[in-house]
């Protein structure tokens, strides 16, 4: 790998800042300083611990920057050096100046600086470096690796001088010794602080010059070796002493958590009827109890499979006797007429041809005016429970299940800590278990697509994310971003395997030569809002469009191109698609946001936490609607509540933040 390549695609050469800490290296130090200028290193730092040579001078006239730290100690010589970082520097590079470090592989440190914190070369992995180093030095690197892989659980292959760390990194792990300790501290720190670690082959040679400071006299190797197992002791037992009061902590969270998740759900179990004046505030007392249960789910560090499962199911138990929402009359609705022989997308609930088949609560359905828009496949599906029975509870009960499905696909993959942000998310809960909406029927085979994708298991991820469009249509362009991805002659395969599930299950429906599967004369879908906020914006400035919804699908589909030509993981491209769907969809509804919770257990995305809170600021419009306004906008103090934590999160943790998506799933795949 050549140096333009590795500055092209990895960490700025011109932001490495290099410490050399040297003690009478005069025979080698200018030396390495031009190898070092030979790779695109400018900002050489020697940090002279006391020599008694020409050290300082040979350094200088090779160009490097010359710093004196009296004190003897090769962490506070590193340390020293460390003082003299210009913030404009974000990585680290330690050598020695003895000009024992193969610099050769220098840019492959860069090259791996793109996905790691904390890259050293492992000298042991080269038969020149086994070769070139001493017995103490063998025995001393397996003595100290093996202690550090039995106290913190990684199993390090060397304890090489060469290098290069994150500054933001080194920041986070704080350094604390001053002597020979110092890389044992780093190397045992960057995984108690979660550093993504590399670890690349290097050569080693013997010292070019001078003598060894450590392994050059018994006495040396005795006294580096006691501070550096001295040090290893210290920091196992502060480790110690942190998980003991992270235990303690974590324990008291856990049952708190736990506490406050399920007393929520029973207050909020009462307060299902939105239609009864007051009932909104009282729910949000609930959801309120709820959302600090979720909020302390954040800080816990574990938890047991079986508690995990308990509150799970326990929390969504409760709610299933909770009124539901508006929506799930609708769904009994077209199951029913269905099962009497009649189209959902022919006929609106109004139609004069159902007035014998109403039933009891045909009043409850909203837009009654309008014909059916779920598709195909949730038509089946509703078609299959109401031959059941027309029965809230057995409806819940079907999404539910989904909604644990998700749970279990989750956490199966991404661990039942992780998966807390969705299993005990209370935007989640209520949705599916208290709501009552189908969503969670359409996010099940997307997870599941996912999943498959990862594995490179096309054909099934195909078929998934297929059955997804044919239970919700705006999975479509995720099928497309799939059949992109594959390429080649098994593309156009993928396509049609996905599309087959909606073709399939839309002849049903089609007679006649129609096949009217979208009410588009409706006035619901050509100008009816909700809770929107791009199109809300483009009405301040522009009344008229208010009337045609249709014009945001031409910067949907547009995001919907950029983002098919630019993303190559399949988390990102989920995450921007639904966060540019909902910020331009005209019609937002609260659960709308759980199309977007599943891919933030990967990324841990701040915007997703957020609106999984303020979110239920849209229960104000049920709140007004119970008091006889029914003018179904928000005011502009609301709908900013409601957006602007999920707006401002998103595009922090996008553009600012430190994205988790790479160790996903392996989404970070180039296919």
């Amino acid at each position: 790998m050549n140096q333009n390549h590795s500055e092209e695609n990895c960490c700025d050469l011109n932001r490495v800042f290099v410490i050399i800490p040297a003690l009478n290296e005069e025979a080698t130090i200018g030396s390495v300083i031009k190898s070092l200028q030979s790779y695109g290193l400018t900002k050489i730092c020697v940090v002279d611990n006391g020599s008694s040579d020409r050290t300082k001078l040979e350094a200088c006239s090779a160009g490097a920057e010359i710093i004196s730290e009296p004190v003897s100690g090769y962490g506070r010589a590193c340390w020293r050096g460390l003082q003299q970082v210009p913030d404009e520097y974000d990585w680290i590079l330690f050598c020695d100046g003895d000009g024992s470090d193969d610099l050769s592989k220098l840019p492959e440190f860069f090259a791996a600086a793109k996905d790691a914190d904390f890259i050293l070369g492992n000298r042991r992995a080269t038969a020149s470096g086994r070769a070139a180093m001493t017995p103490i030095q063998n025995f001393g690197n397996w003595l100290a690796t093996l202690l550090i892989g039995w106290g913190w659980g990684y199993w390090y292959r060397d304890l090489g001088p060469l290098r290069l760390i994150r500054r933001s990194a080194l920041e986070k792990i704080q350094m604390r010794d001053r002597s020979f300790g110092w890389t044992v501290e780093m190397q045992a720190k960057a995984f108690e602080y979660s550093l993504k670690i590399c670890e690349i082959p290097v050569g080693y040679r013997h010292r070019q010059g001078g003598r060894s400071k450590i392994s050059g006299t018994l006495q040396g190797s005795f006294w580096a070796g006691s501070i550096i197992l001295a040090t290893l002791g210290s920091l196992y037992l502060q480790r110690l002493n942190k998980q003991r009061k992270n235990f303690r902590y974590s324990r008291f969270a856990l049952w708190l958590s736990s506490l406050l998740l399920l007393l929520g759900a029973v207050l909020i179990l009462p307060h299902g009827d939105f239609q009864q004046a007051g009932t909104v505030p009282r729910f949000w007392w609930g959801i309120g109890v709820m959302s600090l249960g979720f909020v302390l789910s954040w800080t816990l560090h574990s938890l047991s499979n079986t508690w995990f499962w308990s509150v799970t199911i326990l929390s969504r138990l409760l709610l299933l006797p909770m009124y539901p929402g508006d929506d799930i009359w609708r769904y009994l609705w077209e199951g029913h007429i269905q099962n009497l022989g009649f189209s959902p997308y022919d006929l609106p609930p109004n139609a004069p041809e159902l007035i014998p088949y109403r039933t009891d609560w045909w009043e409850l359905m909203n837009h009654l005016g309008t014909s059916a828009i779920y598709p195909p496949l949730t038509q089946l599906g509703f078609r299959a429970l109401a031959l059941i029975s027309t029965s809230v509870l057995l409806f819940k009960l079907a999404f539910v299940l989904a909604d644990l499905g998700i749970c279990w696909l989750l956490s199966k993959n991404r661990g039942d800590r992780r998966t807390l942000l969705y299993a005990w998310n209370p935007l989640v809960i209520y949705s599916f278990a208290g709501g009552g909406h189908y969503d969670s029927w359409f996010i099940l085979p997307l997870v599941a697509g996912w999943l498959a994708f990862d594995k490179r298991h096309w054909a099934w991820s195909a078929l998934l994310i297929g059955l997804s469009v044919a239970i919700k249509w705006m999975s479509l362009p995720i099928l497309v971003f799939l059949a992109l991805r594959v390429r080649g002659k098994y593309a156009p395969f993928v396509l049609l395997l996905g599309i087959l599930p909606m073709l399939v299950t839309g002849l049903w429906f089609c007679h006649d030569r129609e096949c009217s599967l979208i009410p588009t004369s409706s006035t619901f879908v050509s100008h009816g809002r909700s809770a929107e906020f791009i199109p809300y914006l483009v009405s301040l400035v522009w009344y008229p469009s208010t009337q045609q919804n249709w014009i945001y699908g031409i910067p949907l589909g547009l995001v919907a191109i950029a983002l098919l030509w630019r993303c190559r993981s399949f988390v990102n491209f989920v995450e921007w698609y639904f966060f540019a769907l909902l910020a331009l969809s005209p019609i937002v509804h609260a659960w709308y946001f759980t199309w977007s919770i599943p891919w933030a257990v990967a990324t841990r995305n701040l915007g997703v936490r957020w609106v999984s809170l303020s979110a239920f600021v849209y229960f104000i419009l049920k709140h007004r609607q119970s008091l006889g306004n029914f003018d179904w906008r928000l005011t502009s103090l609301e709908r900013y509540w409601l957006w602007l934590p999920f707006v401002l999160g998103f595009l922090w943790i996008k553009f600012c933040g430190k994205s988790t998506a790479n160790i996903s799933f392996d989404d970070t795949a180039k296919l």
